[in-house]
């Protein structure tokens, strides 16, 4: 029987696309992925989570960074193992640090990083993959979270207090930089990589910082940390190719209306996919929650998802952790799943 069809999709990121996690995706009715890139020799590149117990007989992962940079070729095999199970291959999900830390800082190996993109784009555009999502992160300056709590049910969800970070810096770096530097750095590097994407028909979607609205930690400014900051980002090179990875998480963390920011960058048809998450609290103390008891609306949203023209896809990320789940979440991510399915239909059939 087919699925019912709604202008949202529900996806998935995951670190693998193994046979037995595409079954299971699409036994929940998740129709796209996003793959998470692993460094080469499986280091995670600062922003990607790996869970060992998750390789299997069939695993197949995405070593990438700036010595190695998946073929045309591999790609496309990810995209036939997607399609055997009637999943989408929608994208690659973020830019480990790896692959971009030298442009962010104007660093020696700068070149050689957005050669590597380029190169990645290029990839991505012959087969004919659409998304490539990026963050613009620190390494080890702040941590995402700071402990974990219980939540409904006993639940345990990831936490952050600004309050638990102390004498934060970073290792790599020999002094301290401006906003304006790194700004000027952000927007040199969308004008050599954006007319590559544009050829190559791929989308760059840009993440939030996370926790956002702290304007500075460790001697760097976090720029990507309120609502005016993407606005820029959306200006500063024009372009169809580029748009945001939404996370609505990191709205609500910033103590905003999340509807009146969906409707803006909806309307503007900046938005490229979502992560469809909430939390309890803002930036400099929260916790993760089920997406059904955060700060905000949750059909309020997805209804102006839609009514914006938005038609795409919206994924779960950090997921609470329930009974006997799985290092990746297989019981949190079904819930979640399936509560947006349903959230989808609601807010179309109105």
């Amino acid at each position: 029987m087919r699925d019912r069809d709604t202008p949202v999709r529900v996806g998935f990121r995951t670190n693998t696309l193994s046979d037995e996690r595409l079954q299971y995706i699409r036994q929940l009715g998740v129709t796209d992925v996003f793959i998470n890139p692993t460094e080469p020799g499986g280091g995670t590149g600062g922003d990607v989570f790996v869970d060992e117990s998750d390789r299997t007989d069939t695993d197949r992962r995405l070593p990438l960074g700036p010595e190695e940079v998946p073929t045309a070729e591999y790609l496309r095999s990810l995209s036939d193992a997607c399609e055997t199970h009637d999943v989408d291959l929608a994208g690659i999900h973020t830019l480990g640090y790896n692959s971009y830390g030298d442009i962010k800082f104007d660093r020696e190996g700068r070149d050689k990083q957005v050669a590597a993109i380029k190169k990645l784009l290029q990839n991505m555009g012959e087969a004919n993959i659409p998304i490539l999502g990026y963050q613009w992160n620190p390494r080890g300056v702040v941590p995402m979270r700071t402990g974990t709590v219980r939540i409904r049910g006993g639940a345990e969800a990831t936490s952050f207090d600004l309050e638990d970070v102390e004498n934060a810096s970073d290792p790599a770096l020999d002094r301290e930089y401006t906003e304006a530097e790194l700004w000027d750095n952000y927007e040199r590097f969308l004008e050599e990589i954006l007319p590559v994407a544009e050829k190559a028909d791929v989308t760059l979607a840009l993440h939030p910082i996370d926790p956002p609205n702290i304007e500075e930690i460790g001697g760097i400014p976090r720029l990507f940390r309120n609502v005016e900051s993407f606005r820029r980002a959306m200006k500063a090179v024009p372009s169809d190719n580029h748009g945001l990875k939404l996370c609505l998480g990191c709205f609500s963390e910033m103590g905003i209306d999340v509807t009146d920011v969906v409707r803006e960058f909806g309307q503007n048809g900046d938005i490229t996919f979502v992560h469809f998450r909430d939390v309890d609290g803002t930036a400099e103390a929260f916790n993760e929650t089920f997406v059904d008891c955060g700060n905000y609306d949750e059909l309020e949203v997805m209804r102006t998802l839609i009514d914006t023209g938005f038609e795409g896809i919206v994924i779960p990320d950090h997921v609470p952790t329930v009974r006997d789940d799985t290092d990746w979440g297989h019981r949190g991510r079904g819930f979640t799943a399936g509560y947006l399915r349903g959230l989808a239909r609601v807010a179309a059939d109105r």
